[in-house]
């Protein structure tokens, strides 16, 4: 059975590396804050006290990291996993990082023997636990069917979207469109409230019209029940988000209605809502029509 290094414990790669443990693989783990790995030595895995420890003698090492200083630091610093990467192994980042870095730990890891894949997921914290992400990796097409054993484990779907870069690219474009739907679902939701139509009313409406989306489907009821616990951080998104508004800067692209969300969720940053789920970007409209979304709710 092949044996993981899994580095990055936060509310996605834990429940990945327990997925993993549960299909059979050998794992190794490491998180920053070493507590984080508790709950996985419990379940079988083996506890790693640096990034290179984890790293060492694996077959596959797996990167689940929160933006591109930290990744640069488990890739490159004193304790990075560069220092000890051997010739045959592949290197998986599931973070969602910039393009650029993505092609360049490639080349880093080719440099020294290695297979690189970027491949970044969507769905939230649900997904990760019921092991229904969808993975869209950049990469050589071998090396990813070498390994769709470990993608199936916690994952639904594989998409191969080209070379080393592009499911960075493609994560980037996708999470624009999340933000700028949550932002979307927000508006429309005041609007219809603040007009006396019942949220719960409006949101079957949504879920069932035209402006229907998956996040509507996600989120809906959570603004209307006010919870927003974290299923993906409003703080991970507007990363994404100043991270997508670069990359179609560097590009020449267009993008207001990013501009919106990123602005949006900038607002609900500085709000103090960074910690909570990313549908809590309604806060602010709540705050200009002066009433929470869910006491808009019907009395049947």
């Amino acid at each position: 059975m092949k044996q993981i290094g899994f580095i990055g414990l936060g509310t996605m790669g834990a429940p990945m590396a327990s997925n993993l443990l549960r299909s059979g693989f050998g794992v190794t783990v490491y998180n920053r804050t070493a507590a984080k790995s508790e709950p996985l030595r419990a379940e079988g895995a083996q506890v790693a006290a640096t990034p290179q420890n984890a790293a060492q003698g694996k077959d596959v090492i797996i990167t689940m990291i929160s933006n591109d200083d930290s990744i640069r630091d488990v890739f490159y610093g004193p304790d990075g996993i560069l220092n000890v990467l051997e010739p045959g192994i592949t290197v998986v980042d599931s973070s969602t990082i910039s393009p650029g870095l993505a092609r360049e730990i490639a080349a880093a890891v080719e440099e020294r023997g290695g297979r690189f894949l970027d491949a970044p997921v969507t769905g939230s914290k649900p997904a990760a636990i019921d092991g229904t992400l969808v993975f869209m990796v950049g990469g050589n097409a071998g090396v990813i069917e070498e390994h769709r054993d470990i993608f199936d484990s916690m994952g639904r779907l594989l998409l191969h979207m080209g070379d080393n870069g592009s499911g960075a690219v493609a994560k980037l474009a996708h999470n624009a469109m999340v933000g700028i739907h949550n932002v979307a679902l927000a508006e429309g939701f005041s609007i219809a409230v603040k007009s006396g139509v019942p949220a719960d009313k409006f949101l079957e409406l949504v879920k069932n019209g035209s402006a229907g989306s998956k996040q509507a489907e996600l989120k809906g009821q959570k603004i209307i029940d006010n919870d927003f616990s974290n299923q993906f951080s409003l703080a991970l998104m507007l990363k994404d988000l100043k991270l997508a508004s670069s990359l179609s800067d560097s590009t020449g692209v267009p993008s207001p209605m990013l501009g919106v969300a990123k602005s949006m969720f900038q607002a609900g940053f500085n709000h103090g809502c960074g910690d909570e789920d990313l549908s809590a970007v309604v806060k602010s409209y709540e705050e200009w029509i002066g009433r929470k979304i869910g006491d808009g709710t019907s009395k049947e």
